[in-house]
C-alpha cells in the first residue's frame, strides 16, 4: 500500500495505490491498482490502475486513470 499526493489533470488530493507481485520461475508481474474509494478532495471518483515498463534497460511508469465527474 502506498499513499499519493498530488495532482491529475489539475486537480488536488490523496489516493492510495494496492501493490500485489508475483514471481514465477524468474518471471515477475506487478499489478498496481488505485484502491476504490481513497482518492481525497478533487481526486475524489478517482479509479485505476499502473503498470512500468521496461524497454531498452530503461523503465518508466504507466498511469491510466479516470475521475468521476471530470
Amino acid at each position: 500500500m502506498e499513499q499519493v499526493a498530488g495532482t491529475l489533470q489539475g486537480r488536488q488530493g490523496t489516493f492510495v495505490l494496492q501493490h500485489s507481485g508475483t514471481m514465477t520461475r524468474g518471471n515477475g508481474q506487478l499489478v498496481v491498482t488505485v484502491v476504490p474509494d481513497s482518492g481525497t478532495d478533487e481526486l475524489v471518483g478517482l479509479s485505476g490502475s499502473m503498470r512500468i515498463d521496461n524497454a531498452g534497460g530503461k523503465h518508466s511508469y504507466v498511469f491510466e486513470y479516470t475521475i468521476a465527474g471530470a
